[in-house]
């Protein structure tokens, strides 16, 4: 015990705490972070950079800082990250200790998961297919999961740990597991200034590694930085196929780049986009209990999408050129189907693409992979493999 409040003290004078929880003017891990608790975490010396990462121009750009959805009350912070990179990966915060939030949003597919459905901790099936984190912050109104039924990132990430089916614990469970585990005394104290558990710190901590997790090096970024007009200009380092699948995403043939908006390439809103003639999931429409939300879902970041089949929000599609088969000739005509995805008339629109620009825009897609996200260790697991 001795030891434990020492090590927190240590802790306390190497961070400046605030008013608002956060932390600024971060300073050094020291060797006594990996020294008592390197069994079982592998955490660095000096803390990896979540709070200013190096972005490019066109991430720094109006179009990207209107949509973040990063609340005043919750700015991210090295330590608060820190801690959040060791909540997201700790099997505790289920029932029977089997699963993390990282067993339905694994980082070498993008932080989504291979499966259609994800396992919970006793072996259910969830009702939908695993949402990729990748610029979770970008996301224009701040709602989340396929139905948007969590008004906030800071509320999302609670949920599943409460779900019967995913993780299985009440959240005064959450908070006294916690708090009985060592290791979690210093890095509660190193981000919030004070080594209690609540709710409330889980919740913001988790947001912030998770809001962190901008990717922004794909080849797609590359090019972008070399051009003047995203939209319009050729890629130099793009491949003849992958510039004619820009300018397909691109252009009002397609409507691609009305829903997937900005470099985040995600949505303003949900939005039913043809999957069913009839409702078969209700989408929006089952938390808002509106008849015009039927079928509506959330638009998700097109980023890493090379990684993250199946693609849906049931998983239905196994490969990118299925998604682009569907909107070529496949979407249905539902009394909901979003005005971008219907033609003057109404009907399902019908994009007339050949074989040769299916495959262009499947080139491009590939595009958005960033292979220096899906390997950083930044956003890996820090527990010690066993």
């Amino acid at each position: 015990m001795k030891k434990l409040l020492l090590f927190s003290a240590l802790m306390g004078l190497m961070y400046q705490s605030c008013t608002n929880s956060t932390i600024e003017g971060e300073e050094e891990f020291e060797n006594i972070m990996k020294s008592d608790f390197s069994s079982i975490l592998d955490l660095p010396n000096v803390s990896y950079n979540y709070a200013n990462p190096d972005l490019p121009s066109h991430f720094r750009s109006n179009a990207l800082e209107s949509i973040d959805n990063t609340p005043s009350n919750n700015l991210i912070t090295d330590a608060g990250a820190t801690l959040g990179r060791v909540l997201f990966y700790d099997k505790n915060l289920s029932a029977n200790n089997t699963i993390a939030c990282a067993s339905c949003h694994i980082q070498a597919k993008g932080f989504a998961d291979a499966n259609k459905l994800s396992e919970g901790f006793l072996g259910g099936n969830t009702g939908r297919n695993s949402m990729a984190l990748a610029n979770a912050r970008y996301y224009d109104n701040g709602r989340f999961f396929w139905d948007e039924r969590a008004r906030s990132l800071e509320e999302q990430v609670l949920l599943p740990i409460q779900d019967e089916v995913e993780m299985g614990l009440s959240l005064s469970e959450l908070v006294d597991k916690l708090q009985a585990l060592d290791y979690y005394t210093p890095l509660f104290q190193a981000a919030f200034g004070s080594a209690e558990v609540t709710e409330d710190r889980v919740s913001k901590s988790l947001s912030q590694f998770v809001r962190s997790m901008v990717s922004y090096q794909a080849k797609f970024d590359a090019g972008a930085t070399q051009v003047n007009n995203i939209g319009n200009d050729d890629f130099p380092n793009f491949s003849q196929i992958e510039n004619q699948g820009k300018r397909l995403f691109f252009s009002g043939r397609t409507q691609c780049s009305n829903c997937h908006e900005t470099v985040a390439f995600s949505g303003d809103q949900a939005r039913n986009n043809g999957l069913d003639a009839l409702t078969k999931d209700a989408g929006t429409g089952g938390i808002t209990g509106r008849n015009q939300d039927l079928g509506k879902f959330k638009v998700s970041s097109l980023r890493n999408i090379g990684l993250t089949a199946p693609y849906m929000h049931d998983g239905r599609f196994n490969s990118l050129r299925e998604v682009v088969q569907f909107y070529n000739n496949g979407i249905q005509d539902h009394p909901n189907l979003d005005n971008r995805l219907a033609q003057r008339n109404g009907r399902p629109i019908r994009m007339n693409l050949n074989n040769q620009e299916i495959d262009a825009i499947v080139a491009f897609l590939n595009t958005l992979t960033d292979q220096e996200f899906v390997t950083d260790v930044k956003f890996s697991s820090p527990f010690v493999a066993r």
